[in-house]
């Protein structure tokens, strides 16, 4: 019998089930605190606990007249009483414990509700997570129980129904009967657990959706906090900047007497040329890597190239420099003689100085976190007056390293110089932290610079989301085309840009065929202190005419690392796995060559292998930056000249977009104006090809959505792969001023 008088302290002999051997044994169950627990014998309760149910989620359930069950989801008692009365007499005092557990729990709930989310404690939290997934452990294991229970009554029924022996019957059925027990026991242990289970969710999901509520609200109000902060900066700013104008004109007005006659006078410096020879050392190893260039090309590149070298006696090459005005706007890399013909185009040396505006960053940048960065309209405070298109021609501003492959008669050497050619294209990015225009559905852009360095290019924008752009440049020695998609996540603290998409580089003179991909672009700073821009990951540069394979490694720049900043190492292998060359340089600065004499193998134990080369070559070097380039976004010579007003371009073409042209010339506001214009008419445009093809679809009618002019969808028969190739007429339209399937997009 029970030996307690109140339900707080009710403690007695019950019959506890243990398993199928022992079946039911007596135990000692003492009911205090809310808790279940029981002994072997009361002896035990100084020292060894055996078991212990919380009643505030347990469940209860009477199954007949002296046996009940018990469950809280981890653990379940199934216990039989001496008698039914002594059955009730636990069964009440079980309720009422389980009422006051629950009356208690809920009082609890009512003073966390008081106390503020971020009190919470980790420990907690995560001491709930343990909870959840130990209930879930026990579904599981309830889950695998009932499946095996239940095959083996079905197996049972099945062998009851080819029974016709009446003895075997009933001895069957009686381990029918058991089988059905254990399996509605299971069950019921499977529902308690998942009562439990839905109960604690539910508890701790209210008190945690409280605190995610407050610390939303505790963001909210920090966003508003730094945005007054972020204006008032500006306007501090402003007022000084102000005070210090004025101050200057005072100054200015004072010395004006001195130095009236000075702003009016100007400066132009007069154009020299000339020509001498000179006797250099070049190594004797020369012909490995450089060849020599005419006098008609006229180039200071083999000087540069020879400087960093060790030179040997006995050799001798005849230099030919030709020194061209300091305003020329050709690199000194690029540079050479006109050709007998037209004269060469007078191209424009300098853009209108940035002109200092501030905003408020904050303002700008608090809503896109995690978004796609093309997807959100951005000022052009953030941008540098040049579309994405005419960011991509920027990629062959170091064609010459193109030229000189071309003339190689060995393909692993022709390589060496296109590993570097790709590098090269990343070298403007180290100092241009700018965002350049994304192009508008349909805009191209035409870069024909056959007259002065040899090849032109015309690209497109083929697609609007995902934004794709399609390229193509042409050069009497090499081909060059690429379709290139850019994904980009703006992560809090840094931006990272994802180039997808295949490049091509053909020659005619060996046939060689390369391909190659674009590595990951992260722009780091982008709240607080200096941007600054990283190049990481790794391009494989492949020859699919003699199977040479080029692995360029970008390795990202870190505080904690060695190795020099901005670095690229590369071992160019032949179709036979061989290591010809070795590159290293950094994508900001050159890139060096040198040839494989023979390979070792490390004796560390590692079995690495050791390249030992020859004479170190120089394959290229970035040009100096322009004289006040910081005032004109860090331009280049190449990108100077790519927004020069041109009659002859197509009407698509990105010097004809207003935005643009109005940024460039210092009209900021009137620029976001008409960038806010024209995207608004391309979304209109955009719904209106959406709903022609709805209707085309519910008439069951084909819909032929957005086509390119100047490129179109084909198979890549390297890649195996749809890609946007160059059509091949848009040189001849432009000869013939046919423009008439131009969109009108600005």
């Amino acid at each position: 019998m029970a030996e307690a008088k109140t339900p707080e302290n009710f403690q007695g002999w019950l019959y506890k089930w243990t398993n199928y051997i022992k079946g039911y044994q007596r135990r000692w169950f003492v009911l205090s605190n809310e808790l279940l627990s029981y002994y072997r014998n009361q002896a035990e309760m100084s020292h060894t606990c055996r078991g212990t149910i919380n009643l505030a989620g347990a469940y209860i359930d009477t199954e007949d007249s002296c046996n009940f069950v018990i469950s809280s989801g981890a653990q379940t008692f199934h216990l039989k009483a001496s008698s039914e009365v002594e059955r009730q007499r636990w069964v009440t005092a079980l309720e009422l414990a389980k009422a006051k557990a629950i009356q208690m729990m809920e009082e609890d709930s009512d003073d966390d509700e008081k106390i503020h989310p971020q009190e919470t404690d980790h420990n907690e939290v995560q001491t709930t997570l343990r909870q959840l997934t130990s209930k879930l452990e026990d579904l599981n294991t309830c889950n695998d129980l009932i499946v095996k229970h239940g095959a083996a009554l079905q197996r049972s029924l099945s062998e009851l129904e080819t029974t016709d022996d009446p003895a075997q019957a009933s001895s069957r059925l009686k381990g029918i009967n058991e089988r059905a027990t254990l399996f509605r026991i299971t069950s019921n242990a499977m529902i308690n657990a998942c009562a439990d289970f839905l109960e604690l969710a539910q508890t701790h999901g209210r008190k945690w959706q409280k605190a995610i509520h407050y610390e939303h609200t505790q963001r909210i109000r920090l966003e508003e906090t730094i945005e007054t902060l972020a204006k008032q900066h500006n306007s501090l700013e402003l007022a000084c900047r102000e005070a210090s104008q004025d101050k200057t004109k005072v100054n200015s007005d004072e010395s004006k007497d001195d130095h009236s006659d000075d702003d009016e006078n100007e400066f132009f410096d007069a154009i020299e040329q000339f020509q001498f020879t000179t006797s250099v050392q070049l190594p004797r190893d020369n012909s490995n890597i450089h060849h020599r260039r005419t006098p008609s090309e006229g180039s200071v590149a083999s000087t540069e190239a020879s400087s960093g070298e060790e030179m040997q006696p006995g050799v001798e090459a005849v230099v030919q420099i030709n020194k061209l005005d300091e305003g020329n706007n050709l690199p000194h890399r690029l540079k050479t003689q006109p050709k007998v013909g037209p004269m060469v185009k007078q191209r424009r040396k300098k853009i209108p100085e940035k002109p200092n505006q501030s905003l408020s960053l904050w303002s700008i940048i608090k809503n896109c976190i995690g978004k796609e960065l093309s997807r959100i309209p951005m000022p052009v405070n953030f941008n540098e007056p040049l579309s994405m298109l005419q960011r991509l021609t920027e990629d062959v501003f170091y064609s010459d390293l193109l030229n000189m492959a071309a003339q190689c008669d060995d393909t692993c050497e022709e390589m060496a110089y296109v590993a570097a050619f790709i590098t090269s294209a990343y070298a403007e990015t180290s100092v241009r932290t700018t965002k350049p225009f994304n192009p508008l559905l349909g805009e191209t852009f035409e870069c024909d610079r056959m007259d002065d360095l040899g090849w032109r290019a015309i690209s497109e924008q083929v697609s609007h989301h995902p934004p794709a752009a399609a390229f193509h440049v042409e050069s009497k020695d090499w081909t060059l085309w690429m379709e290139t998609t850019i994904s980009s996540k703006f992560r809090g603290k840094y931006l990272q840009i994802f180039p997808q998409g295949t490049a091509h580089i053909s020659f005619k003179k060996s046939g060689s065929h390369y391909t190659y991909t674009r590595v990951t672009v992260t722009v780091h700073n982008i709240i607080v202190g200096k941007l600054w821009v990283d190049q990481s990951g790794e391009c494989e540069l492949l020859n699919h005419t003699t199977k040479d394979v080029c692995r360029l490694n970008f390795k990202p720049t870190s505080y904690f690392s060695r190795d020099v900043p901005r670095k690229v190492t590369g071992v160019i292998m032949d179709a036979n796995n061989t290591a010809k060359y070795v590159l290293s340089g950094t994508w900001d600065k050159k890139m060096e060559c040198a040839e494989v004499q023979n390979i070792t193998i490390e004796k560390s134990g590692r079995g690495k292998p050791v390249y030992n080369c020859g004479a170190t070559k120089v394959l290229w070097q970035r040009n100096p930056p322009m004289p006040n380039c910081e005032q004109m976004y860090n331009f280049n010579e190449l990108a100077v000249t790519m927004n020069e007003p041109d009659d002859d371009v197509a009407p698509t073409d990105s010097r004809n977009r207003p935005d643009q042209r109005l940024m460039e010339d210092g009209y900021w506001d009137e620029a976001n104006q008409e960038k806010l214009r024209l995207e608004d008419k391309q979304r209109t445009k955009r719904k209106k090809r959406e709903a022609e093809a709805a209707l085309a679809a519910e008439a069951g009618k084909p819909y032929e959505g957005y086509r390119p002019v100047w490129f179109e969808r084909r198979m890549d028969q390297i890649t195996k792969s749809m890609a946007y190739t160059y059509k091949g007429d848009y040189w001849s339209s432009k000869e013939k001023q046919e423009w008439n399937v131009c969109p009108d997009i600005f």
